[in-house]
């Protein structure tokens, strides 16, 4: 059984993976307007991955009897300068995801709720590869600069993560 205060700060931590997913499609908007269909292709990606933390967490509340609380999700921002400006806000973004979780991991230790602590060492692991991921491509788009032939490239590489949400839909149509 979650203590009160574990049972909160999971819901807490179940919206804001909403929300995140709530945000990687709004990226994925701005993208696809831009028409860069390999980037908006990995934010949707992106967008599916954070459905499933959410998802990891929503059962987990269930399994160990707490009740999932759902709160209002803001509007994410689908407007950047540039492709350079959104990775930045993606990386700011999953550095914020990650001390979150590490939030949580201090208190499962404060509450000694092992279980809690034991779920949660998924999503610290899930959390160092998330901020490389990201990294590495803002490292990219600053070394490509305002280089349209760059950006070009780095499009047709991101387009290779494709959202399997969407493919397994489209082959049902």
């Amino acid at each position: 059984m979650l203590s009160e205060k574990m049972l909160k700060a999971l819901n807490e931590q179940l919206n804001k993976e909403l929300f995140s997913a709530y945000f990687y499609f709004g990226l994925a908007a701005y993208f696809r307007d831009k028409s860069l269909e390999g980037f908006a292709s990995w934010m949707e990606a992106q967008a599916e991955e954070e459905l499933g933390h959410a998802l990891r967490i929503y059962d987990y509340i269930f399994d160990r009897g707490g009740k999932v609380e759902l709160e209002r999700i803001e509007k994410p921002k689908q407007t950047f300068e540039s492709p350079l400006k959104a990775f930045e806000a993606v990386y700011l973004h999953e550095v914020g995801v990650t001390q979150s979780i590490f939030k949580l991991v201090d208190l499962a230790r404060e509450e000694n709720d092992h279980a809690t602590h034991n779920f949660l060492q998924w999503f610290v692991k899930e959390q160092v590869e998330e901020e490389a991921s990201t990294k590495a491509i803002l490292d990219k788009l600053k070394i490509i600069g305002d280089s349209p032939q760059g950006t070009f490239m780095l499009d047709r590489e991101l387009k290779a993560r494709s959202a399997q949400l969407r493919t397994m839909l489209s082959k049902k149509a």
